[in-house]
C-alpha cells in the first residue's frame, strides 16, 4: 500500500514538472548553461537562414535561459539518415548521438524501435499542441494514443511550375489555357498537344516534337495518385503494412504518366525538373514547394540561343473526379533520449522557433511552409514585415491555399518504409526512360511515332510490369 501510494505522488509530481505546474521549477539554469546539438540536412538558403536563427536564440531566450543551440549540416538527406542510424546503433567511428535530428517519418520510426525518440506529449500543455496544423502533429504519432515522436518545424507541398514566357506562345498560338492542365488527363492532352505543335515547327524533320512536363518525386505521384483514385496504397496499422496496389489504379497512373513518357510527351534528362526547364527540354512541372527557389530566370538551349523567362505558380493536378489529395511532405525534428535538462532544453528551442513570427521568417527565406495554424496565412505571411521575393510569393500563395483547403496526406510509418517508397520512385520513371530511349532509336531509323512506341502501349506489356513492381512490394507487407 505504501509503494502504491508512493508511485501514485511520483507519477503526479512528474506530471506537474513536465505541464510546469506545482511551483517546479525548471531545470535550467542561466549560470550552468546547457548545450544541445542539432542534425541537419540543411544547405545553402535554407542553412544560412537556420543558422541566422539559432544565433539570434543563443543570443536572447536561449541566453536567458541558459540554452546553446548548435547545429550540424550532415549534407544529404541520405548522409543524415546513416550518421543517425550509426550513432544509434554505436558503430566504430560514428559520432555520438545529438539532441536533435531531422527526419522523415520512416527514419524517425526506426530510432524510436531503438528506442532513441522521445514523446514529447508530456513536454506540450494541449494548447500548445493545438495550434500547430493538425495532420502535421498526427506524422510522429507512430502507435496511435496521441504520442508526438516528431516536432514539425517548416514543411512543403508539391505546385505546378511552369516557364509562362513559352507556354504564353503555345497558348497564344494553340488556344491553349491554364484550366486545360488543371487535372492530370487535360494535362496528358495538352502535352501531346504541345508535342505536335513543336513538331510541326521543324516539318523537315519528322517525331522531334518536345516534351511539356515532367515530375519531381515520382514516389509521390503514386500514392497521393491512388489516394485520389480511391486507394492508400500503404494501410499501416500498429507499425504493419498492408498493400493495396490495385491494378485499375495502377493503370491509371501507367497511363498518364508511362504512355505519354514514352511518347516524348513527358520528360525527364537532368537530376531534377528544374534542370530540364533550364536546357528547354520542358516548360512545366510538378515538384516540391520548398524547391521553387531554384526555378532558373533563363533557358539555355546552347552556347548561342538563351532567353530569359518567367515563372508562374499553379495548383498540383490531381485526378479528374478524384478526392482532392496533396502531399504533406518535410521532414520534422525528434528529440533524443537525454538528461531531463537537454529534453527540456530541446522543446524549449523548438517551441522558440515555430512561434508565428519565426517560422514566418524561417519559410520565406527557406521556401517552407509555416506550421502553425495561425502563420500558415497568406496574409499573416504577407504582413509579417518578412522580406518575400516574386517567386516566393507566388509559391507560398497556391501552396498555403492548398494546405489549407485540401486534403493532405503523409504515409504512417512502417519498417523498412523507405525502401518501399523508393520502389515507387523508380518503377515508373526506369522503365519509361528505358523505353523512350528504344523508340527514339526506332524513330532515327524511320519508324513512326505509332510503330515505334506499339510494343510498349499493349496490355501485355502493363501486365507485366504490374505483376513485378506487386512482387516487390509484396515483401513490406501482406496484400
Amino acid at each position: 500500500m505504501i509503494k502504491r501510494k508512493m508511485t501514485t505522488f511520483g507519477l503526479i509530481m512528474v506530471m506537474c514538472f513536465l505541464a510546469a505546474g506545482c511551483g517546479e521549477k525548471s531545470p535550467l539554469s542561466a549560470k550552468d548553461p546547457v548545450t544541445i546539438e542539432v542534425w541537419t540536412y540543411y544547405n545553402g538558403d535554407q542553412l544560412t537562414a537556420f543558422d541566422n536563427l539559432i544565433e539570434e536564440f543563443n543570443e536572447t531566450v536561449g541566453k536567458e535561459k541558459g540554452i546553446v543551440v548548435s547545429s550540424s549540416s550532415q549534407g544529404s538527406v541520405n548522409d543524415l539518415e546513416t550518421n543517425v542510424l550509426a550513432a544509434i546503433k554505436g558503430e566504430v567511428g560514428a559520432s555520438k548521438m545529438p539532441n536533435i535530428f531531422m527526419a522523415y517519418a520512416d527514419t524517425a520510426y526506426t530510432v524510436d524501435q531503438m528506442g532513441g525518440a522521445v514523446d514529447l506529449k508530456n513536454y506540450l500543455t494541449e494548447e500548445e499542441t493545438a495550434v500547430y496544423i493538425d495532420s502535421y502533429m498526427k506524422e510522429g504519432d507512430f502507435g496511435g494514443s496521441g504520442e508526438i515522436k516528431i516536432f514539425p518545424i517548416a514543411k512543403s507541398t508539391e505546385v505546378l511550375v511552369l516557364n509562362k514566357t513559352d507556354w504564353d506562345i503555345f497558348a497564344a498560338e494553340t488556344g491553349a489555357d491554364y484550366t486545360d492542365i488543371a487535372d492530370t488527363e487535360g494535362l496528358v492532352k495538352t502535352a501531346q498537344a504541345y508535342y505536335e505543335w513543336t513538331d510541326a515547327k521543324t516539318p523537315e524533320i519528322p517525331f522531334d516534337g518536345k516534351a511539356l512536363f515532367g515530375r519531381d518525386a515520382m514516389a509521390n505521384y503514386i500514392l497521393i495518385g491512388s489516394m485520389q483514385l480511391g486507394t492508400e496504397m500503404f494501410q499501416v496499422s500498429d507499425g504493419e503494412m498492408t498493400l493495396h496496389f490495385e491494378k485499375d489504379v495502377a493503370r491509371k497512373l501507367w497511363d498518364c504518366y508511362y504512355i505519354p513518357f514514352v511518347k516524348g510527351y513527358f520528360a525527364a534528362t537532368g537530376r531534377f525538373r528544374s534542370d530540364d526547364i533550364k536546357t528547354g527540354n520542358i516548360i512545366a512541372y510538378v515538384g516540391s514547394s520548398s524547391g521553387v527557389s531554384f526555378f532558373p530566370d533563363t533557358v539555355s538551349i546552347n552556347d548561342e540561343e538563351s532567353h530569359e523567362i518567367e515563372m508562374e505558380v499553379l495548383p498540383c493536378p490531381g485526378f479528374a473526379g478524384g478526392e482532392d489529395y496533396n502531399v504533406q511532405q518535410g521532414a520534422g525534428m525528434v528529440v533524443t533520449q537525454g538528461s531531463e535538462a537537454q529534453i527540456y532544453a530541446s522543446v524549449e528551442f523548438l517551441k522558440w522557433f515555430t512561434a508565428d513570427d519565426k517560422n514566418i521568417l524561417f519559410s520565406v527565406q527557406s521556401g517552407y511552409l509555416p506550421v502553425t495554424k495561425t502563420a500558415n496565412d497568406k496574409s499573416a505571411i504577407l504582413n509579417s514585415g518578412a522580406k518575400i521575393g516574386s517567386k516566393m510569393e507566388k509559391t507560398l500563395s497556391v501552396a498555403v491555399d492548398i494546405v489549407n483547403n485540401s486534403k493532405i496526406y503523409t504515409t504512417k510509418a512502417f519498417e523498412q518504409g523507405n525502401e518501399a517508397r523508393n520502389i515507387l520512385e523508380y518503377a515508373l520513371s526506369d522503365r519509361a526512360s528505358a523505353d523512350r530511349s528504344i523508340v527514339a532509336e526506332r524513330l532515327a531509323a524511320g519508324q513512326t511515332l505509332d510503330e515505334a512506341s506499339a510494343e510498349f502501349c499493349t496490355d501485355a506489356y502493363f501486365d507485366a510490369w504490374y505483376e513485378e513492381i506487386l512482387n516487390q512490394l509484396l515483401v513490406f507487407g501482406s496484400k
